[in-house]
């Protein structure tokens, strides 16, 4: 390239007020006459990518060797809007601190795009701690998201925000984030007063015509038909989705969820044959606009049951099993652990009960041992039909080959917090606290240990629970543990209450004279705690006298009267019962009603209580034949005869032998 066309390609790129398009084709005239111009091809992917042709501008860089060096900024940018999300997070990570700010964002959005959304939170943190005021508004934006999707993807204890602020709803895409964040948390309540905000500010704004409002309310009004199916408000949510103009939704991701919400909240749609034919009618989005997994899970989710409602069990089969067999075993995938629920459920054909389901599917259990889905199905199936131990026994020989194999991944899954749970539940419905408190310190002692994998982070309410337990134990030695969990979690959260409470619980036993005051600030006031409690009424109620161990002594028949003075009071007076009425036709003639009717009429006589034998014969025959009583030594009482078999009695039917 001349120096002259290099000076005049500068002097163009200078002006400010050029048109892209001008740039396009001035660059394009400079790589006409040399097409190893470099300034030449970077010029040409700059205009393409401010055009919005990013295929276009992504295929520059493919073609020219020596462009995704000399600007790797905008590769990085064409590679996000393109799709290739994953990628341009190399590109903009391998500049490293040689990248500007710009590179930060585009690094911080393709994180987000592919679900890196802890790297996307750290990068946000640090381009708000520079302070720089032009973009504080776009990054309060950008940060509500990553919180919302930090909650849907189970790190909620990763996220900035656990509260919507009123500062979080003065604009309608901080109040929608905020609704998000809300949802994912389960608090719809909370979640439909934000949306409700985010849709008033948005009609509010002056400087957005009527279609733009439009296209910003339609993904809320989305997000509102899914909160009020949620609640169980259906007939809210059919009228709302009936307002709803599907086909003017631009985004084909939004417009599918909509479709599939519309589908869950109507009630002419209970046909499934029908159901299944607007599933499938909706179009698929683009490379550009896909979901997030989690959609993309909970999607697959309804088509397969869709499938098994149209009679598809076959094709769930087989589909399901696909995916099952594509990743190794045993996974923590939702997608693999999906499949296999369902898998089962196509195994199962529509069963009329749990045992037959259960006859079904535990040969396919001896087929796949390490299927975690599969496992907690069988589980499930279990608790439905009343037999605990063979679900407990089932998880406890699950973990017993995950600790033999010895695998990282394999104990990864052992110490799973939902996988844990489960097995603390079962234990807990066996009367087992000794073996859930066992099983809870296990699973905190190995997420207190450093582990290679960055997917693989302790969970705060295992933690949480672990603690709690060890503390339940009043050993010297598990409090000591369980103030250091709770330590651990007072360092990442300095606010969180449950860590405080268990760090001042386990200070207030181990080391009460060194107690941090400041932390004791943060609780609440025992007088406000017990502030409306009624001690008198308590008492009046039926509370026991006395220690649990009295009152056991109390309630067992065999020990001494001095237990009788901890026994409970009546909570409420004995209402005498109303006496039942009875036909006239069978009442004896001469029946007095003023009379009371003897409660032992029904036994024999020698059977009843007030039964006193007459004579001296009798008292001693009663005394013989009472159960458990004295024995008598009297030789002149009679001694029960024992007739040998085959022996007979009656002396006229024996025959006389020869003398």
């Amino acid at each position: 390239m001349s120096t002259a066309a290099a000076n005049s390609l500068a002097s163009l790129l200078t002006q400010t007020s050029l048109d892209d398009h001008e740039v396009l084709k001035a660059a394009n005239a400079e790589i006409k006459k040399s097409k190893t111009d470099l300034n030449a091809h970077h010029a040409r992917a700059v205009a393409l990518l401010k055009l919005d042709r990013f295929e276009d501008a992504a295929a520059v860089f493919r073609d020219i060797e020596g462009l995704q060096q000399k600007a790797p900024f905008e590769y990085a940018y064409a590679l996000y809007k393109t799709g290739d999300a994953a990628k341009a997070v190399k590109v903009a990570q391998a500049q490293g601190a040689t990248g500007g700010r710009g590179t930060k964002h585009v690094l911080a959005q393709a994180a987000y795009r592919s679900e890196s959304f802890a790297q996307a939170m750290n990068i946000y943190r640090e381009l708000a701690n520079q302070g720089i005021e032009d973009e504080e508004y776009d990054i309060r934006i950008n940060s509500g998201a990553v919180d919302a999707q930090l909650e849907w993807d189970g790190q909620g204890e990763l996220a900035q925000k656990k509260k919507p602020t009123r500062e979080d709803l003065e604009v309608f895409e901080t109040a929608y984030n905020a609704a998000c964040g809300s949802i994912a948390r389960g608090e719809l309540a909370q979640g439909e007063v934000c949306l409700k905000r985010a849709i008033s500010l948005c009609n509010a704004l002056e400087d957005l015509s009527d279609e733009e409002k439009a296209a910003e309310i339609m993904p809320m009004t989305v997000q509102h038909i899914y909160i009020l199916t949620q609640l169980g408000r259906t007939d809210e949510a059919e009228q709302l989705a009936d307002t709803l103009p599907i086909t003017e939704i631009k985004e084909l991701s939004t417009r599918y969820i909509a479709q599939v919400n519309k589908i869950a909240a109507s009630k002419d749609l209970a046909n499934p044959y029908l159901s299944h034919r607007l599933f499938h009618s909706s179009p698929k989005p683009s490379k550009t606009d896909q979901h997030f997994s989690f959609q993309t899970n909970l999607l697959r989710q309804d088509e397969y049951v869709m499938s098994l409602l149209t009679q598809k069990t076959a094709g769930v089969a087989l589909s399901t099993e696909k995916v099952i067999s594509a990743a190794p075993a045993p996974t923590l995938s939702p997608a693999v652990n999906m499949a296999a629920v369902l898998n089962a459920a196509a195994h199962t054909r529509n069963v009329a009960n749990e045992k037959a389901a259960l006859k079904e599917i535990l040969p396919v259990l001896e087929k796949r041992p390490g299927d975690v889905g599969l496992i907690l199905t069988v589980t499930h199936l279990y608790v439905l039909t009343g037999n605990h131990a063979a679900a407990t026994q089932l998880l406890e020989s699950f973990f017993k080959r995950l600790e033999q194999s010895g695998s990282a991944t394999d104990l990864d899954v052992r110490f799973a917090p939902g996988l844990i749970a489960t097995l603390v539940s079962l234990y807990a419905q066996q009367g087992r606290p000794g073996a859930s408190r066992s099983e809870l310190s296990k699973a905190a002692e190995y997420w207190r240990k450093p582990h290679k994998s960055e997917t693989a982070a302790p969970s705060k309410a295992l933690m949480v629970a672990a603690a709690t337990a060890l503390l339940d134990t009043h050993n010297a030695e598990n409090t000591k543990l369980a103030g250091e969990i709770f330590k651990g979690l007072h360092d990442q959260d300095d606010e969180d209450r449950a860590a405080i409470a268990g760090l001042v619980a386990a200070y207030s036993i181990t080391d009460p004279d060194n107690l941090p005051q400041d932390l004791v600030a943060y609780l609440p006031e025992p007088s406000r705690l017990i502030s409306d409690i009624d001690a008198a009424a308590l008492e009046d109620a039926g509370v026991p006298i006395g220690t649990l161990a009295t009152t056991s002594v109390a309630h067992n028949p065999l020990t001494s009267s001095a237990g009788a003075e901890s026994r409970k009071r009546a909570a409420t007076k004995s209402v005498p019962s109303k006496a039942k009425r009875i036909r006239k036709a069978r009442m004896p003639k001469d029946f007095d009603p003023d009379k009371k009717m003897d409660a032992e009429r029904w036994l024999p006589m020698r059977d009843r209580s007030y039964y006193r034998p007459r004579g001296k014969k009798g008292k001693k025959r009663a005394d013989g034949l009472t159960q458990g009583g004295a024995v008598s030594e009297d030789k002149g009482s009679p001694a029960p005869q024992v007739q040998k078999a085959g022996g007979g009695g009656n002396k006229k039917n024996k025959k006389k032998g020869k003398k």
